[in-house]
């Protein structure tokens, strides 16, 4: 029998835990408006150079100085968001844990539940609110829409640059939509690769009941 100590032992830590939570998301909300408002403010002073030059050789010289900068911001947060992410999956099997400690003293209070209590990757998307992993979903993350938005980048920097070394239009064109095909490849296996190593420091210890067939 569990004691008011343990309870409040577990409402403490689910108190830090969300805690916890909530400054990751602020800080990848933070990380991601910085970097879009320095691709918004890259954009016009791009836009502002084309109109002062004719989209000239001086443009495109600006371009490939300024450029190259917005992508390292962007691909350093597009790292930091997915480790938030991997810290957010790390909060919420802490939650689904001691939400599981709380049904082992009141099993009469799961009904009230709507998030999970199994620590597995089922529990964790039944608290995220996907009872199924949808074929999309790690499209739609926010570390992706990052990604995606570098590998532009990446895309434009590359056709520039293959530009200026005196390349037609055609191959400069490939190569950049080359460069964005391999950056999105590189940035979704990346993350992909992220998430296994949570789920190998932190293995399940209530799982998700087996469907009855």
């Amino acid at each position: 029998m569990a004691s008011a100590f343990d309870l409040q032992i577990l409402s403490t830590e689910h108190s830090s835990l969300l805690a916890t939570r909530s400054l990751s998301w602020s800080e990848a909300f933070s990380r991601a408006n910085m970097f879009l408002s320095v691709l918004s403010t890259a954009v016009i002073a791009l836009a502002l150079m084309a109109q002062a030059t004719a989209f000239g050789e001086g443009f495109a010289i600006f371009a490939l100085v300024i450029l190259p900068v917005v992508l390292f911001l962007g691909v350093a947060t597009f790292v930091r968001l997915v480790a938030v992410n991997i810290d957010e999956t790390r909060w919420v099997i802490g939650m689904n844990r001691l939400r599981g400690a709380y049904l082992d003293m009141a099993p009469h209070l799961e009904r009230y539940f709507v998030t999970g209590h199994h620590d597995d990757a089922r529990g964790i998307m039944v608290t995220a609110g996907w009872d199924d992993v949808p074929r999309l979903y790690g499209f739609v993350t926010t570390p992706a829409i990052v990604g995606v938005v570098c590998a532009v980048l990446a895309g434009v920097v590359a056709s520039l640059g293959t530009a200026q070394l005196g390349f037609a239009t055609l191959p400069s064109s490939a190569v950049g939509a080359a460069a964005f095909f391999l950056s999105v490849v590189a940035a979704r296996r990346y993350q992909a690769a992220s998430f296994p190593k949570v789920a190998s420091r932190l293995p399940p210890i209530d799982p998700t009941p087996a469907d009855p067939t």
